[in-house]
């Protein structure tokens, strides 16, 4: 199994809204770090599995996407806690949109919210 991965990072905002959610319930901000891994058992006939350019290009929409924004205000996240967890699912959906090589067969996005914390959504494309 081939995986190519790419990275980008940016600053944004948000807050949970589950019940109690003591200091993280008021708006705040994380430099969030984007990790999209494709994955597929074989190359294309340039012996890539992914086209870097488009898996760039992906990524700088989703960091001019979210730069700065309250994720609690954007229609993707409407009814929904904006959790590292539920980021993770929105922006694997976005790149999945857009980066369709035949050759990627799964696609894991991790999104990291510090240092410390980060969460993976991970699915068959």
């Amino acid at each position: 199994m081939y995986a190519t991965t790419v990275l980008t990072d940016f600053v944004a905002q948000h807050y949970l809204t589950v019940p109690d959610p003591g200091p993280e319930g008021v708006p705040h901000s994380h430099r969030f770090e984007v990790e999209l891994t494709f994955r597929g058992p074989e190359l294309n006939e340039y012996d890539y599995l992914v086209d870097i350019d488009d898996a760039e290009a992906a990524l700088a929409d989703l960091a001019d996407r979210y730069r700065d924004e309250l994720l609690n205000d954007l229609p993707e996240f409407e009814g929904d806690n904006p959790s590292v967890e539920r980021f993770a699912r929105v922006i694997f959906e976005r790149v999945t949109d857009a980066v369709t090589d035949e050759t990627v067969g799964e696609l894991a996005v991790t999104v990291w919210e510090d240092d410390a914390a980060a969460a993976t959504y991970d699915a068959p494309v």
